[in-house]
């Protein structure tokens, strides 16, 4: 095994979750008014209304297909019934589908904060690097599959990959699952861990406060002014007329 494989395979996704996980501690203690989506829609809502739903929609569908593929052994899948034909069928298409429609959103989104006069001036450094990554990841994963499970002969990267990745996360590394994966598929692995690298940093720090919350806080109780509620006091409109001015009063020294 050669020191590039061992840094690459080894000592690389370890170097990104120990930076993702104190890079998000470190975020939220010092910068919590920075812990923020610096949302830009007061500047321009147009292109925002088509190009948001579509990427937050289609990156959503692509991290589910991705946890199912890497994090859940095959055999369990097959212990539910889904065999190798459907879940290669369901990956690909559904997959396909996802991964487009979250490109074409990243694309809008991508032109919006470009040719936007506003919307550009406040795009930073840190946002134009993170948008580079973004797409380069998303660019180099579909890249693979069109190649390789579309209009290739396919590679079975659940028997290489997924392992690989799972093998990470409880810290018994196996490198050499690795060294033998299509280049493609490599480089896709290579950008995603810059990506998490990176995102402590940037405004993808908003997921960790999406609004989950909300669905179980309890309702909000609004009462109406009841013209018949008991008290002394009666009841009035929330504004009054102003009278016009006596002009008796307006002649007086």
């Amino acid at each position: 095994m050669s020191a590039l494989s061992m840094f690459l395979w080894v000592a690389l996704p370890y170097i990104a979750m120990a930076v993702f996980v104190v890079g998000h501690i470190w975020r939220y203690r010092h910068d919590k008014f920075g812990w923020t989506t610096r949302s830009s829609q007061t500047y321009e809502n147009k292109l925002l209304r088509w190009g948001s739903p579509m990427f937050h929609l289609g990156i959503l569908a692509v991290l589910v297909g991705h946890v199912v593929g890497l994090l859940i052994p095959r055999e369990w899948l097959y212990a539910i019934g889904i065999d190798e034909h459907m879940y290669h069928l369901g990956a690909t298409v559904l997959g396909s589908a996802a991964a487009l429609v979250t490109l074409v959103g990243l694309a809008v989104l991508i032109f919006r904060r470009r040719t936007v006069g506003p919307v550009f001036l406040a795009t930073t450094r840190m946002d134009k690097l993170m948008y580079v990554l973004l797409a380069a990841t998303l660019v180099f994963g579909t890249t693979a599959t069109f190649m390789y499970q579309v209009a290739g002969p396919g590679y079975n990267y659940r028997a290489t990959i997924s392992p690989w990745v799972r093998s990470i996360l409880i810290f018994q590394p196996q490198p050499d699952l690795m060294t033998g994966a299509p280049l493609m598929f490599q480089i896709h692995a290579i950008s995603a861990t810059l990506l998490f690298i990176l995102w402590p940093f940037t405004r993808l720090v908003h997921v960790f406060s999406a609004p989950v919350q909300y669905l179980f806080r309890p309702y909000i109780v609004y009462r109406s002014r009841d013209e018949h509620r008991s008290g002394t006091r009666a009841t009035r409109r929330g504004w009054d007329p102003v009278a016009a001015p006596d002009p008796e009063r307006l002649r007086r020294p």
